[in-house]
């Protein structure tokens, strides 16, 4: 059981973690003068450095050896970083073109894709309160594909990009920052030859605007692994229940920007919208602690009957082991003492007094 100062602990990095996710759009915001594309490699570029010196620190190198010998691994690593690219390329994009509310929608939508990707490809059965926080999800979807008059497809993407990447990052089974460097290991490569297709264009924002904007897109790589090394941090500190909420966090600060920063424009239709993913979210996340707290009720009172019924078996077995234990003394003492014989004093013959 974790104590209180390491949970508090794991609840700041947590905060700390989500909060950067959620305040990214300033980052990206800045990064306007830099095509999406270009802010996309130098953030899977800059990644790799900062990603071998947290390895370096942690001394964790023994994982990548035996990676190298499974082609099969290896191979979603690929669909993952391939994944995850795309996702990266549609947030930053959504960002620079003014649809940070948008954006935030996919991330708040994405557990409910991450459920219904759990019942089709993984076969898992559903709750019926996650059933209809699936179906008030749904409703959602429809809702806001009226309010904005089409289908809100970068919501959709992104949720859809996130849910499939965690789904094939369940069969990797990496730890986070061992499966963010090989991730980002196999982006460099295409990555960096791209920016130098970008320098030979002369279309490279990287030399030719300015200092403040090259340490802007080398700082991609900080901005990217900090949060993640944060969460690490967290999630081996907090329950998973607490890091499930908590994930809300970094959608509702991009919602927040998106109003208050961007001043985006959010009519009635859209509000309806937002309110029923919430709605979905609020059910999903009850029935969560629900489950969790039936789950902790039921573990103890199967511990309490097992140790009643240890209780009981020892009660049972101590007769006997004291009958046995008290046979086996008395067995000794007849062995230990003294036979008689002639010329010998018996066993109750005071001192002093001659045998007869």
């Amino acid at each position: 059981m974790q104590s209180g100062s390491e949970q508090r602990t794991g609840l700041a990095f947590g905060f700390a973690a989500y909060g950067m996710w959620g305040l990214l759009p300033l980052y990206w915001h800045l990064l306007g003068a830099a095509s999406a594309s270009e802010i996309m490699a130098h953030r899977m570029v800059w990644s790799l450095p900062v990603a071998v010196v947290v390895l370096a620190v942690m001394r964790r190198w023994a994982w990548i050896r035996p990676l190298l010998r499974q082609p099969k691994r290896l191979g979603l690593i690929l669909v993952c970083a391939t994944v995850i690219s795309v996702n990266w390329f549609l947030y930053i994009w959504a960002v620079n073109a003014g649809h940070v509310l948008e954006a935030s929608l996919g991330y708040f939508i994405n557990p409910l894709v991450s459920i219904a990707f759990g019942v089709l490809v993984l076969r898992e059965r559903l709750r019926p309160l996650q059933w209809t926080a699936v179906g008030v999800g749904a409703l959602a979807v429809v809702v806001m594909t009226v309010a904005y008059g089409k289908v809100p497809w970068i919501a959709l993407a992104l949720a859809f990009t996130f849910a499939t990447y965690g789904l094939v990052k369940k069969g990797i089974k990496l730890d986070g920052i061992e499966g963010f460097s090989a991730e980002t290991a196999m982006q460099t490569l295409p990555a960096l030859g791209f920016l130098v297709f970008l320098g030979m264009r002369g279309d490279s924002g990287f030399t030719t605007g300015g200092v403040g904007l090259a340490l802007l897109l080398a700082g991609c790589g900080i901005a990217t692994a900090v949060p993640l090394i944060c969460f690490g941090a967290a999630a081996v500190r907090l329950p998973l229940s607490t890091i499930g909420m908590m994930q809300y966090l970094a959608p509702t600060f991009q919602f927040v920007l998106g109003l208050t920063v961007f001043h985006e424009e959010m009519p009635p239709e859209r509000w309806a919208g937002f309110a029923l993913v919430w709605l979905a979210l609020a059910v999903l996340t009850w029935d969560a602690l629900r489950t969790g707290r039936r789950g902790r009720a039921a573990l103890a009172d199967a511990g309490a009957r097992a140790s009643e019924a240890a209780v009981a078996e020892t009660a049972a077995v101590e007769p006997v082991v004291a009958e046995a234990a008290v046979a086996e003394a008395a067995q000794g003492a007849r062995a230990a003492a003294p036979l008689e014989g002639p010329g010998r004093a018996g066993p109750t013959t005071p001192p002093g007094r001659p045998t007869p």
